[in-house]
């Protein structure tokens, strides 16, 4: 794509290649994670307390977790930048709405969501362009609209040459908390409640929870 950024293609190349591999080995993940599970009961209370409406699973991967969200009650959109991704999300999840699209330019009208969550998702972006992200997220949340966001913890990035079966040419980026909150005040998100979970195998670091809300 013209003027595309050479990660955001490396990105998109790299998960088309594991979709399939990628969906089998994560599927029954959530079954195992309670802490995972909380978190997203969490959210989806709070979006149906504050009435309800579409949610969007920004980088949503093979679907698992907008398949999760749509059995606990929620509208869900899926959207992720890999088209292999999405064939295999509409595949598994029938019942949920899944597009091409990625989170810079998310297929949304401002305040269109009632929620959105980036589940692990931002971790490929550099970062000089995690603001921009942020940004994004909150132009599409509505006013009292709920942000989850899923992360590894700590300061490094790791480049990943073979994964999931396949060989690959990826970047991951950890996320300190303190950035992260940083992040979200500065796209005029209020962080409401956080956990840190201490890393259980093959996990290489511990993982991050941060529940945000936009302002009213």
């Amino acid at each position: 794509m013209t003027d595309e950024p050479a990660d955001v293609t490396a990105t998109r190349l790299a998960y088309d290649t594991v979709a399939q591999d990628y969906a089998d080995l994560l599927r029954d993940h959530l079954a195992g994670s309670e802490f995972d599970r909380a978190m997203l009961g969490v959210f989806a209370e709070q979006v149906a307390r504050g009435g309800g409406g579409p949610v969007g699973d920004l980088g949503c991967g093979p679907g698992r977790i907008a398949g999760h969200l749509a059995g606990l009650g929620l509208e869900v959109v899926g959207v992720d930048l890999s088209p292999g991704m999405i064939e295999v999300a509409r595949r598994e999840h029938p019942a949920v709405r899944f597009e091409v699209g990625t989170m810079a330019a998310l297929p949304f009208a401002d305040g269109a969501l009632a929620g959105a969550l980036a589940w692990y998702s931002v971790i490929h972006t550099p970062d000089e362009r995690q603001g921009e992200l942020y940004a994004e997220f909150a132009r599409v949340v509505r006013p009292g609209g709920i942000l989850l966001l899923a992360f590894q913890v700590g300061e490094d990035v790791v480049h990943l040459t073979h994964a999931y079966g396949h060989d690959l040419d990826l970047h991951t980026r950890r996320q300190h908390p303190d950035r992260v909150r940083e992040r979200l005040v500065e796209a005029g998100l209020t962080p409401t409640a956080e956990l840190i979970r201490q890393a259980v195998p093959p996990e290489k670091s511990p993982q991050g929870y941060v529940l945000a809300q936009r302002a009213v």
